[in-house]
């Protein structure tokens, strides 16, 4: 274990931005994680965690410690007739993961296919695509507590998620380094293909009847066909949550855009796509200077190879602030902005 100092962060956040970090270290094992917590005295230092960098934006030079965590390996911890226990270390690449699964036919991941970022930050965000969401499939997770450098274990319940939210993200948030994360799959799973263009990209494909693997390649289809590859053009994927409103607010709304999608949540509650709100504001495609929304789906903002993250952050406020003020609606970053 190294600590460098100045490193940029650049090749360390899928954007692309170039920032850099007063310090920079990069962990393997289990042991240097505690190790560093028990050492250097991290919990009166400013952290920034990275696992694959996809859910950050860096507005600045960060002055403080960028952790990265390399930690790797996927085990089996029990397995019976219907489900296995899996356990992934936090620096596992996320879709590698949701490949091992699929290929020894482990479901409840397979919608998650392609999400970037690494298992360490799933959690963290409760990830979630094509009507599915880590909490499903989440047994529990083993982190480093900073200010003593003990390992703790959090059940789902612990964990508090709610819509790209968890206790990391509030009362914990910056208390932690999250080393393992434990799963419960399914080997008799039932298989969830209603959501978004997955039953259409399957009858295309003419398959009836779908396994786990078609799912998956159905999922890495209609995301490969909307979302720009991070290693060609900078992105953090979705940028935004979709906003939750009420329904009499959404029917009120639906009266004026008859087009306009929604998804009940709660008895009084409708999720609005917010990349439709977006696109309605006439910003899908649209550039300003070096940044803009993707041509192909307009929650996505990308770097065109020159933007600072201040570019990104900007129109990001002008994004929301063209919603705002056409549809009522507050949307909220779903990006780490680091400020």
């Amino acid at each position: 274990m190294r600590i460098f100092q100045n490193i940029s962060l650049k090749p360390y956040n899928t954007f692309g931005i170039e920032a850099k970090a007063s310090q920079f270290v990069e962990l393997n094992t289990l042991e240097e994680v505690q190790v560093l917590c028990k050492t250097f005295n991290l919990s009166e230092r400013k952290l920034l965690i990275l696992g694959g960098g996809s859910n950050i934006l860096l507005t600045k030079d960060f002055d403080g410690m960028a952790i990265k965590i390399n930690l790797k390996g996927i085990q089996v911890l029990q397995s019976d007739e219907d489900t296995v226990l899996i356990e992934a270390m936090a620096g596992e690449v996320w879709h590698d993961f949701v490949m091992y699964c699929v290929q020894n036919n482990l479901g409840g991941v397979e919608n998650l296919s392609l999400i970037p970022g690494c298992v360490g930050a799933a959690p963290m965000q409760n990830i979630g695509a094509y009507g599915a969401e880590i909490k499903q499939v989440f047994d529990s997770l083993t982190a480093v507590e900073i200010a003593s450098g003990e390992l703790v274990t959090f059940t789902n319940e612990q964990c508090e998620f709610g819509y790209r939210e968890s206790v990391f993200k509030n009362e914990h948030k910056g208390k932690y380094i999250i080393v393992s994360v434990t799963f419960k799959l399914n080997k008799k799973p039932a298989l969830n293909h209603s959501y978004g263009a997955i039953q259409e990209v399957l009858q295309k494909a003419g398959i009836a009847k779908p396994g786990i693997q078609d799912i998956s390649n159905a999922v890495i289809e209609i995301r490969k066909s909307k979302l720009p590859d991070p290693a060609i053009l900078g992105n953090a994927g979705s940028f935004f949550k979709n906003p939750e409103i009420t329904i009499d607010a959404f029917n009120h709304l639906k009266n004026q855009y008859p087009d306009m999608p929604g998804y009940i949540t709660t008895e009084n509650t409708m999720k609005v796509p917010a990349g439709w709100l977006i696109e309605q504001c006439n910003w899908k495609g649209k550039m300003i200077g070096n940044t803009g929304a993707h041509k192909n789906q307009a929650l996505v903002l990308v770097n065109y190879g020159a933007a600072d993250g201040n570019e990104v952050l900007n129109l990001a406020k002008q994004i929301q602030e063209s919603v705002r003020q056409k549809f009522n609606i507050q949307i909220q970053a779903e990006v780490n902005i680091i400020e």
